[in-house]
């Protein structure tokens, strides 16, 4: 039985995501969806919520299972015997560069690591967790770019954040002077 993981941060799920993990998930006998902790990123979601959502965009795909992890990805790999192969989305040039060298990252702390690449398809190459968070911060629609199942949960969220933002930042310069 191949079984292969497929790691990020999902925050949120994209619908470039989703199509990588019904795509992979066709490609192996069993797919884990690790939400992984980068200390280096601030989230809008928590790990639960992205859990979560995970796990009703993917509830149709039966061979898909969500799980979470906060350390290193070799570690996981590592920690996961079952495991075969780590499954990474390219979007562009500039995530072959990245995920290059963190599949050599990972080869090298864990022998057993192989990285598989997927090209994400036409429609989904230009989606990601960044842009649907500027777009839901102007408001505007993000049915085409999130799962439909999970897409009211999201525009709300992130929509009641960047409004609280905005509000904060009005009266922020409104102190110093600054109108609009």
């Amino acid at each position: 039985m191949k079984t292969a993981i497929y790691p990020g941060s999902f925050d949120p799920v994209t619908n470039g995501h989703l199509d990588i993990i019904q795509r992979a998930s066709k490609m192996f006998d069993k797919l884990v969806v690790v939400v992984l902790i980068n200390p280096l990123k601030t989230y809008s979601f928590s790990m639960n919520e992205r859990c979560e959502f995970l796990k009703e965009a993917t509830r149709d795909i039966p061979n898909v299972e969500i799980a979470s992890f906060d350390g290193l990805l070799a570690d996981y790999f590592n920690q996961r015997q079952d495991v075969d192969v780590i499954v990474k989305g390219i979007r562009a040039t500039t995530d072959f560069e990245y995920e290059f060298q963190m599949a050599h990252t990972n080869k090298d702390l864990n022998p057993r690591a192989e990285t598989v690449f997927i090209p994400a398809s036409l429609k989904t190459t230009f989606v990601s967790s960044s842009m649907v968070k500027q777009v839901a911060m102007f408001n505007g629609d993000l049915s085409k770019y999130v799962p439909s199942c999970i897409h009211e949960q999201i525009r709300t969220r992130l929509t009641q954040d960047f409004d609280a933002a905005r509000e904060l930042a009005q009266k922020k310069y409104k102190n110093k002077g600054i109108t609009d």
